[in-house]
């Protein structure tokens, strides 16, 4: 058994396809919308403000942060930082990121459930994807069970935050397209904003996508090990 290259690598080449695609797919979409102004004349961090406030997170604080596509909320503190290229921009783009990451803050107010298990997976996610491999390697290169196991059962934590991830994100985009189509920007402009969310969604299904085929090659492994010894 070669333990570094073995046939089922080949099942990780789906989700690296995938990632690949939806990572061009989100650049060329977000870098197209970004070009095209909308005509409602607010910027990404008024249209947040505006949604915040709206749903009733008046105590939910807007900032801006260096990099692309860095937007994000920050649950802890309380805080929306948007990307300089969403915060200060008038574009579809900057609208419907901006619209997004709002959405998850409303989340957080309405204590959506998903929200709260994938907070609460995030430490043992954390430690799963840093020890899961070595841990399931070393127990292959000392033939015990036990080890490989614990590996494996350390990475489907990470698993399953990646799948929890989903629905969090697939939420969010519903509530922004939602709430910019009440009124905020009109029927044309809407099709940009669906555009550039769903090439977002995308990354988060390759990379859900990518952890469940790396669950089940070293379940694969695993088994291949037990019926050898």
């Amino acid at each position: 058994m070669f333990y570094y290259y073995d046939p089922t690598y080949f099942l990780l080449i789906p989700g690296l396809l995938l990632a690949l695609y939806a990572q061009f797919k989100v650049t060329s979409t977000f870098n197209h919308w970004k070009r095209v102004q909308s005509r409602v004349g607010m910027t990404g961090a008024q249209i947040a403000r505006a949604i915040l406030d709206g749903n009733g997170c008046r105590d939910v604080a807007i900032e801006r942060v260096p990099g692309s596509l860095t937007d994000h909320y920050d649950p802890e503190n309380n805080v929306l930082r948007l990307s300089s290229e969403v915060y200060g921009s008038h574009s579809i783009a900057a609208l419907g990121v901006a619209a997004h990451e709002a959405g998850h803050a409303i989340q957080d107010a309405k204590d959506y459930k998903p929200m709260r298990i994938r907070a609460n997976l995030v430490p043992v996610a954390n430690i799963g994807s840093k020890m899961a491999i070595p841990l399931f390697m070393l127990g292959l290169l000392v033939s015990w069970e036990p080890l490989t196991k614990i590996g494996i059962f350390a990475f489907a934590f990470s698993v399953l935050f990646y799948l929890v991830t989903l629905p969090v994100e697939f939420n969010a985009s519903s509530r922004a397209v939602s709430v910019l189509a009440s009124g905020y920007l009109p029927a044309d402009e809407i099709k940009g904003v669906k555009a550039v969310l769903s090439a977002a969604a995308l990354t988060y299904v390759a990379a859900a996508l990518q952890a469940v085929l790396q669950l089940l090659r070293l379940v694969l492994l695993a088994g291949n090990r037990r019926r050898n010894d």
